[in-house]
């Protein structure tokens, strides 16, 4: 894997995700002189006893207080000498008593990424930190020294304070660390790895740890599965469709030049793609037959009689067709499994607007992250060639490390993702309801002893997890809770926005693995019941597919001929259709599916199931079939 260059101006996210797991990086050896200058300015500043925040002065509340030129401590009855510089000291402690975040280690990509942002931001040369401080981030990514960061503590204010005081506890020396597997002290992972631990001087602790690395991190990774996740959406919607016999109007490409939004639009040539080459959908309503329970006599050969459901249509009697002749003219008067309606519900007509407005939520994320991917987030800010008359106007104290312009980013983000899996459970719903899934049986399974359940529960599934997402998507970054003694009076709560939004993008996209597990079933049932009409229509004359037909004129009765005229026009454009077959997009992700998993012909346990239809998704197995 390559070597990712650090300069602080070039990171993409895709070179992040690539780091997260597992890419090395290096310095960009023509910034680092830039990098060097603003540490030596720094250092002849406080040579010069000119007070600049972080470097002779306390922190938060305590910028007023002047570091002196020893420690008024040390003449405290039995107090030794310290070994540390109070300018060196007040680094350390600085990360030493910032290390407090409580609750389950971060997984080690989202560290991993969280080191690489932290390296990049302070290439830029305007942070005061040296090189060599730089250099050992780098050996620590690169020989697989992950430090432990426990996932809560900061509130994105001076920005991610807490956890990546426990980044930089480990180059100290402290804390813990996870090294070739095995979790270890910080100082023991460092030595196994061959490294060295390190001193921080002049702001090093404060530009180690001021910045926006978590919600960073945390936003980009989840922002890499949701993209994925959108795309999953629209190949489930798009086998749900097939397995709907469903209508293509609603995404044509002119229909949608009128109401231009960019995710609705590239969300409806997805589907366009997807379902390209389906026979099924767009299907003349009448040749589409209803579901009907198999018995002993369904069928009247050998090869039929190994169906395991029974198919039917019932015919409109010529007195109840006045004021409709026209209508019967164009479709034929058998009402199968699909109505006749010229328009499908809103979960699988307005894909493209409900799919595409998350996509336009994931735009607006992508935008603000490639800006923060590159930007300067710790403080002060060092000008160390600015022409200015005192030092305040080369070291600026500013608020960059301020996280709300990722937060609210990522609260747009989390009100979308129960969007999508909402949408999602309404249509596997339909899938499972035989009064909405137009004539499919009832949970997808033949049921005829009335003792299958089939797919019921993964519905109740589907909704649970749902009604999770939609509770936690309560925008954490309207909730203030000042620190510091109220000097971060006013804080953005983005490190929690973007932990949500990754934790749900992964049960977000467990929902499209049950849809798509649901849709699987379905269409198998919807392609081989219209395909058993066809092959009865092919080898049978007018009456035999009449035995299929409800409601016909009895024989004998004067409308008996121009009833079974009407069937012969029906078996005979069903005789003549070629073969029915979902897209092939479709198909290829169907096929997928089914290496995995079988067609459930009666119940069994369906755990194993579910959790491989889950591993399908989150692996991008079935996405990737689609693509093919």
């Amino acid at each position: 894997m390559k070597s990712i260059r650090l300069d602080g101006r070039s990171l993409t996210r895709a070179q992040l995700v690539a780091v997260a797991h597992g890419a090395t990086v290096e310095l960009a050896s023509d910034q680092l002189p830039a990098v060097q200058r603003a540490a030596d300015f720094l250092a002849e500043q406080a040579r010069r006893e000119e007070p600049i925040y972080g470097v002779n002065t306390g922190f938060g509340s305590n910028a007023d207080k002047l570091l002196g030129a020893h420690r008024l401590r040390d003449q405290l009855p039995g107090a030794g000498q310290g070994e540390e510089t109070l300018h060196e000291e007040l680094q350390r402690n600085l990360i030493v008593t910032h290390a407090v975040c409580v609750g389950e280690a971060f997984a080690p990509e989202v560290v991993r990424a969280m080191l690489c942002i932290r390296i990049n931001t302070l290439m830029r040369g305007h942070s005061g930190i040296r090189v060599e401080i730089l250099q050992a981030l780098t050996a620590m990514l690169n020989a697989g020294v992950v430090p432990v960061v426990p996932q809560l503590g900061s509130v994105g204010a001076s920005g991610d304070l807490a956890p990546l005081s426990h980044l930089a506890i480990v180059l100290l020396g402290g804390g813990e660390a996870f090294y070739q597997g095995e979790r270890l002290p910080g100082a023991e992972a460092l030595a196994n790895a061959g490294l060295q631990a390190v001193k921080l001087s002049y702001k090093e602790g404060l530009a180690l740890n001021n910045g926006t690395a978590q919600m960073l991190a945390t936003g980009v990774l989840a922002l890499a599965k949701l993209e994925a996740m959108v795309e999953t959406a629209d190949l489930a919607a798009a086998m749900t469709i097939d397995a709907f016999a469903g209508r293509l109007g609603a995404f044509a490409e002119e229909v949608h030049a009128l109401r231009p939004h960019p995710g609705q639009v590239e969300t409806a040539a997805n589907l366009r793609r997807l379902l390209e080459g389906s026979t099924l959908s767009d299907i003349a309503y009448h040749l589409v037959p209803r579901f009907r329970p198999w018995q002993p006599e369904s069928w009247d050969t050998p090869e039929s009689q190994q169906l395991r459901f029974d198919i039917g249509w019932d015919w409109v009697p010529f007195t109840q067709r006045h004021g409709r002749e026209k209508f019967y003219r164009r479709f034929r008067p058998f009402r199968g499994g699909k109505k006749h309606q010229p328009q499908d519900s809103y979960s699988l007509r307005c894909i493209p607007q409900v799919h595409g407005a998350v996509r336009d939520a994931l735009a607006q994320a992508a935008r603000v992250l490639d800006i923060e991917l590159n930007a300067l987030t710790d403080n002060p800010i060092v000008f160390p060639d600015a022409k200015a008359e005192h030092v305040e106007q080369q070291v600026i104290s500013a608020g960059h490390f301020h996280g709300m312009p990722l937060a609210l980013a990522m609260s747009y983000v989390k009100a979308a993702i129960p969007v999508l899996a909402s949408i999602s459970e309404r249509r596997l719903n339909k899938l499972v309801d035989s009064a909405t899934s137009d004539g499919l049986p009832g949970f997808l399974i033949g049921n005829e002893d009335g003792t299958e359940s089939g797919f019921m529960i993964v519905q109740y599934t589907a909704a649970a997890i749902v009604n999770d997402l939609a509770t936690r998507a309560m925008p954490a970054s309207v909730y203030s809770i000042p620190t510091s003694a109220n000097a971060e009076d006013h804080v953005s709560m983005g490190a929690n926005e973007a932990r949500h939004v990754l934790s749900m993008a992964d049960d977000l996209g467990k929902v499209l693995a049950l849809e798509l597990y649901t849709a699987a079933q379905a269409l198998d049932l919807r392609r081989d019941m219209i395909n058993a009409a066809r092959s009865l229509a092919a080898r049978a004359d007018a009456e035999g597919l009449a035995a299929k037909v409800a409601g016909g004129p009895a024989a004998g009765s004067d409308d008996r001929q121009g009833y079974l005229a009407e069937v012969e026009g029906l078996r005979s454009e069903l005789a003549n259709s070629d073969a029915f077959h979902p897209g092939n997009a479709v198909a290829r992700a169907h096929a997928a599916i089914r290496e995995r998993i079988p067609f459930l012909a009666r119940d069994r346990a369906l755990d194993g199931e579910v959790a491989t239809a889950v591993r399908l998704v989150t692996d991008g197995v079935v996405l990737a079939a689609a693509r093919g």
